[in-house]
């Protein structure tokens, strides 16, 4: 700990944003970056504090302690080497993770956690820009080849260390580029893509494959997988979206959540469409249905394309603005988030469950909702009843379903591949993250079920490294 006064000395300092008026008028990145020296008085906040909080916060039990003495001391290299030793792609978590470590820094007992997240980033930022991370091939093969299915950060991450191991790694991505829901998921506001294809050409140098348009199980089938490999880790993500089961769910304006990112993130990279219509927010009454990330994400991307009005409610109570007594510091605060997006202007509706879509000329018109109450049931549950006399309409012109994903898409390379399904319709893996069927294992959203980007990123390391050890053991065919 370079000061032992640091977050006596120095509050909490965030970047914040660029202004509404002005980010409004792109797709860029929303978030600004503090000067050096701001940086450096921020991380001499983190106070050493013996038990390490923040890392048990961490999916990926980043060892912030160390790393942020490192950026106090203005050693960028040693900050981002420490970085790597945990996360593969800390450029994507500084960006995008909400940041469970901080919810569990110590200082956090005092609202006024260490900006761990903003650090990371510029620890990220400064290792590209003084050439700290460049292309680093393994020096030798082992002559044992791997296939990766899917390009998200499970898979990107388990490529990684299975590459650096010296195994032949090739990535199969259905997409006509890799980086899964990083690349076609999460708007350019929050995500530029121009980072995810930085790390790319990194992976690539270093011997990574990546055959893309490559539909597992269709364009390759899973016999031909697993004769051609010794090893298959599917990192699919869970894709299959929850839908909403209402009359007027059929007429046109309704659509998924992802649906509608996907295309908007094609049209700013300036792609092709692939004969899909655009799905144009532009003078139009959106209704976002899911008050979580990615209905956050569709609310800023309907601002930026022009919508006339944008509603996103929320079946769930309203949040505290602090934390409750049952809620305690170090775990994850459930309070309201207020993100980037909904500063653009957006009304936001909780406790509110949609009866049915109303249409005009088979186009969606109207929605009508009604509040609703949680109640404990006599087993504890809450249970959900309406409040009568509150049901009432409001325009809706564009509904984006957001109400998350249930589990990764069964029909096709699961199921020919007859792997088992959990409970909740997730891939069924042991400890070491094998499948029931040979030489098969599962990471990330597949077997997690919709989760943080982080969370993906430790699971794809914990596979690769189970990977590894079947590899060693001399399980895998001779080639």
């Amino acid at each position: 700990m370079g000061d032992p006064r640091g977050f006596i000395n120095t509050g909490r300092k965030i970047s914040g944003y660029r202004s509404v008026q002005e980010r409004l008028q792109d797709y860029s990145e929303v978030e600004q970056t503090l000067n050096d020296e701001d940086r450096r008085l921020q991380a001499s906040r983190c106070m050493d504090c013996g038990i390490p909080f923040c890392q048990w916060g961490c999916p990926v039990m980043n060892n912030m302690p160390e790393w942020q003495d490192a950026i106090y001391k203005g050693d960028w290299k040693r900050a981002i080497d420490l970085l790597h030793v945990t996360n593969n792609f800390p450029e994507f978590t500084g960006r995008i993770c909400p940041a469970p470590c901080e919810a569990a820094c110590v200082l956090a007992i005092h609202e006024e956690p260490v900006t761990i997240r903003e650090n990371e980033f510029s620890a990220a930022e400064k290792g590209f820009e003084m050439g700290f991370i460049r292309a680093n091939p393994p020096k030798t093969r082992t002559g044992k080849k791997v296939a990766v299915i899917g390009s998200g950060p499970a898979g990107l991450a388990c490529a990684d260390l299975l590459n650096k191991a010296g195994h032949r790694v090739t990535v199969f991505e259905k997409d006509d580029a890799p980086g899964g829901l990083l690349r076609y998921g999460i708007p350019d506001f929050k995500l530029a893509k121009h980072v995810v294809d930085r790390r790319l050409n990194i992976l690539a140098e270093e011997g990574l494959e990546f055959r893309t348009g490559t539909l597992a199980g269709a364009d390759i089938s899973h016999e031909e997988l697993l004769k051609t490999f010794d090893a298959v880790c599917l990192a699919v993500g869970a894709m299959k979206p929850r839908d909403l089961p209402v009359e007027g769910r059929d007429l046109k304006g309704v659509h998924f959540a992802m649906e509608f990112l996907t295309r908007q993130n094609r049209v700013v990279s300036g792609k092709m469409l692939n004969g899909q219509e655009p799905i144009s927010a532009k003078s139009k009454h959106v209704l976002v249905i899911g008050g979580g990330d990615t209905g956050s994400d569709c609310v800023g991307t309907a601002i930026r394309q022009g919508a006339r009005s944008v509603t996103q409610i929320e079946i769930l109570p309203e949040p505290p603005l602090k934390r409750s007594l049952d809620n305690p510091w170090p775990y994850w605060a459930n309070i309201k988030k207020t993100t980037s997006s909904h500063e653009e202007g957006c009304n936001r509706v909780w406790s509110t469950t949609t009866r049915r879509l109303l249409g005009n000329n088979g186009s969606v018109k109207k929605a009508e909702i009604a509040e609703v109450e949680w109640l404990k049931g006599d087993n504890g549950k809450m249970l959900m009843k309406e409040k009568e006399g509150s049901l009432r309409e409001i325009d809706a012109d564009l509904v984006l379903l957001s109400m998350g994903f249930v589990h990764p898409v069964h029909e096709g390379l699961l199921d020919s591949l007859k792997v088992e399904y959990s409970e909740r319709g997730n891939v069924r893996v042991d400890k070491s993250h094998r499948t029931a069927v040979d030489k098969i294992f599962a990471t990330g959203d597949s077997i997690l079920g919709a989760s943080l980007v982080v969370s993906a990123i430790m699971s794809g390391r914990r596979a690769a490294v189970s990977i590894m050890e079947y590899l060693s053991k001399g399980n895998a065919l001779e080639k």
